[in-house]
């Protein structure tokens, strides 16, 4: 049914879809400097721009979208869906990490209900641990490493020196890289472990032990760009502009991969960050943009199967009729083998758009999209 069919019916009821959010009371977060503004409910802003746009169309079609939010103190996210299922919640965005995740999937409760995975990046969620009722509006870490390396395929930079910080995610993000650069031809010519702490810039001879360090630290063989896997952002801007050799830096800082950032600006993003910034008085982050991509998925096959049923709802997001509208350029899908929305990744620098992958000449059978992490043949997920 076409949206002018549907907004010329009479409605005897307005259809209401209650969605949950589960998330953890985000930790203390120091910036590294008094311009970095503090990011107040990452996220819970992207869901509620997700339901403000849902229910723009909602008013005429007969459907009311909401947003129950639950920010955890301690651990106990299974509680938390409980008591939402209990209220008749079938639906649920959850940041948290991949254990969690998890954990929450298998709840008896969670059998008869939808959850959007907007927080876990880690890439065994879509190769081995897929759930059947877990989608993911996050992108994987593998699409991330792979959009950046294919930019430096295409900019034949070829030569990478590979930083790795010491927490398991920063190792994760390490291992999407080397497999990045196999996959699309670069060599990893040089790979060192930070095991220094940083963060004294703030003193009076801070800045001069961090140039000295640094620079002490990649006297190394040439290569075209250092790569850094630092998730938790705790040494790999102090690299910039102090290496020995003048060369660019990417990864988790410098040129970063990522599902959104405040610089995006084409293909209608400049209204879209407007209205967002209006509501928030801050600019979106790719924890908002995963958030808003669910509610809209929602929203978007609730539209056009006039249901609220997390089976229904799940079964035409998987179809290859699911498109949604996400500022990209491009109409998003989701695999319906691991539940991964297809999208392109951004490529930036603080302050503009430097590039957005996939680029031109990386091609697929199907949607040039899925050079994008692990394709279909490359997961045990969707197979019997």
């Amino acid at each position: 049914m076409s949206l002018s069919a549907l907004a010329s019916t009479s409605w005897a009821e307005t259809l209401e879809v209650r969605i949950g959010l589960i998330s953890r009371e985000p930790q203390e977060y120091i910036p590294l400097s008094s311009l970095e503004i503090p990011i107040e409910n990452d996220g819970l802003e992207g869901a509620m721009q997700g339901v403000r746009d849902n229910n723009t169309t909602g008013r005429f079609t007969g459907q009311a979208f909401s947003i129950s939010p639950v920010a955890l103190e301690g651990d106990d996210a299974s509680g938390a869906l409980r008591k939402l299922h209990a209220e008749g919640l079938r639906l649920f965005l959850v940041s948290l990490p991949a254990e969690a995740l998890l954990a929450l999937a298998d709840l008896p409760e969670a059998r008869d209900s939808l959850i959007f995975n907007i927080g876990a990046p880690d890439d065994p969620l879509r190769t081995q641990d897929c759930r059947a009722n877990v989608l993911h509006t996050a992108p994987s870490r593998a699409m991330l490493a792979d959009a950046l390396a294919q930019y430096l395929a295409w900019k034949r930079w070829q030569k990478w020196f590979l930083v790795v910080g010491p927490h398991p995610g920063d190792q994760a993000y390490a291992a999407a890289l080397k497999r990045a650069a196999k996959r699309f031809g670069a060599k990893i010519v040089e790979e060192k472990a930070w095991t220094f702490e940083a963060g004294a810039s703030r003193t009076d001879s801070g800045h001069f032990n961090e140039q000295q360090l640094a620079n002490s630290f990649t006297q190394v063989d040439d290569y075209d760009i250092l790569v850094v896997a630092d998730e938790a952002d705790e040494f790999g801007e102090y690299l910039n502009y102090r290496t020995y050799r003048p060369r660019p830096i990417g990864g988790t800082q410098g040129l970063i991969p990522a599902a959104w950032s405040g610089v995006m600006e084409q293909w209608g993003a400049t209204q879209f960050q407007r209205r967002f910034r209006d509501e928030t008085g801050r600019l979106m982050t790719p924890l908002d943009y995963a958030a808003w991509l669910a509610v809209r998925s929602i929203g978007e096959a609730a539209t056009r199967t006039q249901s609220a049923d997390a089976q229904v709802l799940r079964d035409y997001i998987l179809s290859p009729d699911f498109e949604l509208a996400a500022f990209k350029g491009v109409p998003l899908s989701f695999r319906d083998w691991n539940g991964q929305v297809r999208q392109p990744i951004l490529l930036s620098e603080p302050r503009v758009l430097v590039s957005v992958s996939p680029q031109q000449g990386f091609l697929h059978q199907f949607s040039v999209l899925d050079t994008l992490g692990y394709d279909r043949g490359e997961t045990q997920c969707g197979r019997d």
